[in-house]
């Protein structure tokens, strides 16, 4: 049993410049959905990372960032309805490098 939960991030960057380094360091966390809108698997502590990451890049005022807690990973069966393009679903799978 993982101890991994899926989570929904958004977020709205007033600045150009913060929002590009808020979206690279999503990268590293999460799949990219749309825009501003990734979707993360992480650990207690991998969340405590991100979330301390994006403290330190954004500014309290401007920007708004919204992580939603779907629930355990490895129970959660997310469903999405798309209109327009078309949504492929993501799957979970090891990278060797």
């Amino acid at each position: 049993m993982s101890d991994e939960r899926t989570y929904i991030v958004t977020y709205d960057i007033a600045d150009s410049r913060r929002w590009r380094r808020v979206f690279k360091t999503m990268n590293g966390f999460g799949e990219w959905l749309q825009l501003s809108v990734f979707q993360c698997r992480l650990s207690k502590r991998r969340r405590a990372e991100l979330e301390a990451r994006l403290r330190d890049l954004i500014k309290v005022g401007q920007d708004h960032v919204l992580v939603i807690d779907i629930g355990p990973a490895d129970k959660t069966d997310i469903a999405v309805t798309s209109i327009g393009k078309t949504y492929a679903a993501i799957e979970r799978q090891a990278i060797v490098i």
